[in-house]
């Protein structure tokens, strides 16, 4: 698993969803879709209806990965910080009962606010 206090993704860029499907398919259960899918340099992020995958690239190959998936339902609070003129970047921040802080940084042209009415859609 991830060390959620010890590091964060840093500069998720937007993908298409298809980046992560055939990596993320199996473990999918029913009635579950791809909602929005980011990349950093070897790691990425996708959101689902159901949860957040935090995909972890692992080793010179890559061919080792790590899944934590992140249940809406486990979700305590969330934040989010846009991108402004000097500091080009956004940032969200997500609190889980029994996990603790998750932070994520995305690129300026990232839509965190499409990010933020998901979110809330599926916790609220």
């Amino acid at each position: 698993m991830i060390d959620f206090q010890n590091a964060s993704f840093f500069k998720l860029k937007p993908v298409q969803d298809s980046s992560f499907s055939d990596m993320i398919a199996p473990i999918l259960i029913e009635g579950e879709n791809v909602v929005a899918s980011f990349r950093g340099i070897r790691d990425g992020v996708v959101f689902t209806n159901k949860r957040i995958f935090a995909i972890n690239v692992q080793g010179l190959t890559g061919k080792k990965k790590d899944f934590t998936s992140l249940p809406y339902s486990k979700m305590q609070a969330f934040s989010i910080e846009t991108a402004g003129v000097i500091d080009l970047d956004s940032e969200m921040e997500l609190w889980f009962s029994g996990l603790g802080k998750v932070k994520f940084e995305f690129v300026s042209h990232a839509d965190i606010a499409m990010l933020c009415r998901m979110i809330s859609q599926y916790v609220l």
